[in-house]
């Protein structure tokens, strides 16, 4: 018996749909409607002469036979795509775009001061940014690269260990300069910013126990840090996403970095395996690494250690 001839025009809504379980999902990531969406997955299923959903309700659910193309699908996307690049690749590469996502604050607070850089050095190459906290897949959503944050692993994907996780206290140089020389209970009893469970985490590991109830809390550490720096109280962050701030004198470190976490948390490098020659995103992340140490080491020779147990003077002075 011969096999049905593939409606290749139908695949797209056929794999969304697969996708999501969801027929508004798929239409919504397709920008079509609902209605052809499912007028689509009916042609497809006319032409192979067999369904490949079953309906529960408002939801379609892929059949034995569906789960099977879906898997072939996917492979042919996957080669495409890498065909794709080897095509673009073999032509010199003339104009090159990457998709990135990765977390808004660390988009806002450390990567967009430095994309002059990256430009001035690769103008061929157009970044396209995606600042949100929503977990993408980055093949079945065309995205090239991803930054976020966690353990891993990551199923599927490759990830490279782009910094650690270390929590800092920061303040405006004002509130900053009311703390220095004084005991970590000062430090308690001022007004906190952000996760009251992270800072007494914070205290617990300092050597003090004390129940937090900060001013304000945050769903985004890139306005945390807005408000620590219009003196609205001491913010608890992540030491790089502060690390301008710090070297220029808008936020004071009033205390030790600590990991936080008794298993240390990264920032990671996602990107799927098919990717890891490609040139333009192997620059990018090169470019990356070099950015993030160079931080590093300029806030580990602007900022002193640290007296245990008070806020040091040196500290909490403005760099200069």
């Amino acid at each position: 018996m011969r096999s049905p001839r593939l409606p290749l025009q139908y695949l797209a809504a056929f794999r969304a749909a697969g996708l999501h379980q969801n027929l508004r999902a798929a239409s919504e990531e397709l920008n079509l409607t609902h209605s052809a969406v499912s007028q689509q997955i009916r042609a497809l299923e006319l032409q192979l002469g067999f369904p490949v959903f079953d309906r529960q309700g408002r939801r379609v659910v892929l059949n034995a036979a569906g789960q099977a193309l879906l898997r072939s699908v996917e492979r042919a996307y996957q080669e495409l795509d890498q065909g794709l690049r080897a095509a673009t690749a073999a032509h010199g590469v003339e104009q090159r775009s990457l998709r990135i996502t990765l977390l808004p604050s660390f988009a806002q607070r450390w990567l967009l001061p430095r994309l002059g850089r990256w430009h001035a050095c690769h103008p061929e190459v157009t970044l396209e940014i995606e600042a949100t906290p929503r977990l993408v897949d980055l093949e079945r959503e065309g995205f090239d690269l991803a930054l976020r944050q966690g353990l891993g692993p990551w199923p599927g994907v490759i990830s490279e260990p782009l910094f650690d996780l270390s929590m800092l206290p920061v303040a405006s140089p004002a509130l900053a300069h009311q703390l220095i020389g004084q005991p970590l209970e000062a430090l308690a009893q001022a007004p906190l910013l952000g996760d009251p469970g992270q800072w007494e985490t914070w205290f617990e590991q300092a050597g003090l126990r004390r129940q937090v109830v900060p001013v304000a809390i945050f769903n985004d550490f890139g306005i945390l840090l807005q408000a620590a720096e219009q003196g609205m109280g001491v913010g608890l962050t992540r030491e790089l996403l502060a690390a301008d701030a710090l070297l220029d004198g808008r936020l004071v470190r009033v205390a030790p970095r600590q990991a936080m976490l008794k298993e240390p948390q990264r920032y990671h490098i996602l990107y799927p395996p098919g990717s890891k020659d490609e040139p333009a995103l192997r620059a990018f992340i090169d470019w990356l690494h070099q950015e993030t140490a160079q931080s590093r080491a300029a806030l580990d020779g602007s900022l002193t250690c640290l007296a245990t147990g008070k806020v040091s003077a040196a500290a909490a002075s403005p760099p200069a």
